[in-house]
């Protein structure tokens, strides 16, 4: 499961990534660092970007969790079968 908290701002768009064990911090595409907690990489982000006015919890943050594409299916995906 890929578990990813995203914040709009009007500086950009913030996001919390869970990475394997650990959670990157992002500001659109530039990663701003790796963390071992959601947390630590919330206040690093905070520390980082102060005028972006960012939330002091998580739960203000939009949580998605969606499962992992990282390993391609064998069997193709009818979407993508030519012989339709």
């Amino acid at each position: 499961m890929l578990t990813q908290y995203v914040f709009p701002s009007k500086l950009g768009l913030f996001r919390i990534v869970q990475h394997g064990r650990r959670w990157r911090a992002l500001h659109d595409r530039l990663e701003c660092g790796r963390h071992d907690s959601a947390e630590i990489a919330l206040m690093a982000l905070r520390n980082a970007w102060p005028q972006a006015r960012l939330p002091l919890a998580l739960d203000a943050w939009r949580r998605s969790t969606m499962t992992s594409f990282a390993r391609a299916s064998r069997t193709p995906s009818p979407r993508w079968c030519s012989a339709y």
